[in-house]
């Protein structure tokens, strides 16, 4: 940000600050919403002049989900993941930088007097409410749009998935007890407050299984058709239990959590949006971090490249999947996204590029967006984006910058803005890969690190620029039945090896389309040069019908599931087989400077 901009915005900052009431700053927060409803305004509508959004993350979400260290008090929570206090000055920095919209994250029954699966009545902590109330206030005195949500809180959704009918029922009458007082405590708000029915929570995350997330031992196990349909009532009820409130929520905004908030997930069939007595006033929401190789990489110097025109094209043509919800009238929020600063806090290469080819993307599409943040853009300690280029890509992307501007006009520049960087961007971003073209079949090493900082081309699409600095694989090309080797060489990383492995498979691009029902068999696998035993066998799947996969270490298949529509192995029957085939407790694993696989490929005997 240059000099005089940076001035700029501290002006309009202190500006806002003086017009607030004088009584403004410790203590209870003045209002400045002033409770009104516009009926007319339709959730696409709206979202046009919500601009662009970023998370108060990491502050009223954090919790004690084992209850050790539990307190009364809110602020104990609210830093306790490392956040500052939240202020006042804080929300009109956030919107001095250019963010209309602030998403608010929050724990509401892991921070109540009861933990979820112990309380009877629900009731939440009257003083967490304040404290978020308080929050809530210091935005809309910014003139900032809000969204708050249950967000993640202690994983207590794992009960909605459990065998036990009971607990199972305890968790929806939780639920809507839960939104019954938040509804009412914020139902005098004007249609500024906009409610979201969950996180990330809705799918999946039914199945968690930790003792701290349910009443009994009993594990859960759902198929996708009964998370889906889960999903589905768990939104309605969300919508239902707002409604019966009366009021203002009557007429309110409301956000509908996605299925995993994942767009391909929830652009399925299955997902569907809720019924509502309001017309025109629900949004969907969905996240959208990809590639995780790049925006999830715990440092700058862990991430995998981006920039090609692939990795651009590959942007639009996934989130385009959510203009199938603004076509019927739908509100689409990207509730997160980011190219996130990792533990070392240094922003990414090509970050600035990427958010504003991501905000190109939601201003050609019609979607509006909450960058997902937890001090490592905007700094709270200092009231303000740090770095000058991301600064830059913000400062003039406000709602106010577009006021009075046809629509169709923003549209039309985001998409020229997509365009202009698809043409002008690489081909190919590493000169010695094996071709990613989709006729290909190459076979290669999916691998995330333990702690997720180094990666290589992690997905179902074969992709040799999503590379950490430093890893050297080896790639081969698949001609039919053999035998292969492939193999990744971590030496020449920053560490000089990768600490275990979070998630690693083999995958041949396009195996199945060009040899279908072709197995893949392990028969040596090497860590450091030394063989090592795998725990059970392996088998062959394919999770998009195009790539065939192994997986040998992939802690989120259940097995309970596996069954001969979705696996297959090259002799015998399906005994004894593993979605976790590397131990990784070898003391191998703890320091893995290469990493070698050799197979057999053939027809299932």
């Amino acid at each position: 940000m240059s000099r005089i901009k940076r001035i700029t915005s501290l002006l309009l900052a202190a500006l806002l600050l003086c017009a607030l009431p004088a009584a403004m700053g410790e203590g209870e927060a003045m209002r400045k919403d002033d409770g009104s409803i516009r009926e007319e305004l339709t959730a696409v509508e709206a979202t046009r002049l919500m601009g662009n959004g970023i998370n108060l993350g990491n502050t009223m979400e954090a919790c004690d989900s084992t209850r050790g260290n539990y307190s009364d008090d809110p602020l104990v929570y609210e830093t306790g993941w490392g956040q500052p206090v939240t202020t006042q000055e804080m929300l009109l920095g956030m919107k001095a930088a250019g963010f209309d919209t602030i998403r608010i994250p929050v724990a509401w029954m892991t921070n109540a007097s009861n933990m979820p699966f112990e309380m009877k009545d629900c009731t939440l902590n009257e003083a967490y409410l304040s404290r978020v109330r308080q929050i809530v206030d210091y935005a809309r005195n910014a003139e900032m749009y809000v969204i708050i949500n249950d967000h993640w809180d202690g994983g207590w959704w794992g009960m909605f998935g459990s065998e036990n009918p009971d607990t199972a029922s305890f968790a929806m009458e939780a639920y809507k007890g839960m939104w019954k007082q938040i509804a009412e405590y914020f139902r005098d708000y004007s249609d500024y407050v906009i409610f979201e029915s969950a996180n990330e929570e809705l799918g999946a995350r039914f199945d968690e299984n930790s003792p701290c997330y349910a009443r009994d031992s009993v594990l859960s196990y759902l198929t996708e058709q009964q998370r889906y349909a889960l999903t589905n009532q768990v939104n309605q009820a969300f919508v239902d239990t707002v409604r019966e409130t009366g009021g203002n929520n009557e007429k309110r905004f409301l956000l509908i959590a996605g299925y995993g908030t994942n767009i391909d997930q929830t652009f399925d069939s299955r997902f569907q949006m809720p019924k509502d007595t309001a017309q025109n006033k629900l949004m969907v929401s969905v996240h959208y971090y990809g590639p995780w190789s790049y925006c999830g990489a715990s440092s700058a110097a862990g991430a995998t490249l981006w920039g090609k025109a692939a990795d651009y094209d590959e942007m639009y043509r996934t989130l385009s999947k959510m203009t199938k919800f603004v076509s019927r009238g739908y509100g689409v929020v990207i509730g997160e996204y980011g190219a996130l600063t990792g533990g070392d806090g240094v922003m990414k290469k090509n970050a600035p590029a990427y958010h504003r080819a991501f905000l190109d993307c939601c201003d050609a599409l019609d979607f509006t967006s909450c960058l997902w943040d937890c001090s490592g853009f905007f700094i709270r300690r200092e009231n303000r984006i740090v770095e000058e280029e991301m600064a830059a890509v913000y400062a003039g992307r406000n709602a106010a910058s577009e006021a009075g501007r046809d629509y169709a006009d923003i549209a039309r520049a985001g998409k020229e803005g997509v365009d202009a960087a698809v043409a002008s961007a690489p081909k190919v971003l590493r000169k010695d890969a094996l071709t990613a073209d989709e006729n290909a079949c190459v076979a290669w090493i999916m691998f995330s690190e333990g702690s997720w900082a180094l990666s290589y081309s992690v997905g179902d699409a074969y992709n040799p620029d999503s590379i950490s600095p430093g890893i050297v694989p080896t790639d081969v090309e698949i001609t039919g039945q053999g035998t292969y080797t492939v193999a990744l060489d971590f030496s020449g990383t920053e560490k000089g090896y990768a600490e275990n492995t979070a998630f690693s498979a083999v995958g041949i691009s396009n195996g199945e389309t060009l040899f279908p029902g072709y197995c893949i068999m392990i028969t040596e696998c090497k860590i450091n040069g030394e063989p090592i035993k795998l725990k059970g066998r392996n088998y062959t799947c394919s999770d998009d019908g195009r790539c065939t996969r192994t997986n040998l270490f992939n802690e989120w298949v259940n097995m309970k599931g596996i069954n001969n529509s979705n696996a297959r192995v090259l002799y015998g029957d399906l005994t004894g087989i593993s979605a976790t085939v590397l131990d990784r407790s070898l003391p191998q694993m703890s320091r893995i400077m290469t990493m070698e696989i050799t197979f057999t490929y053939a027809p299932r005997k």
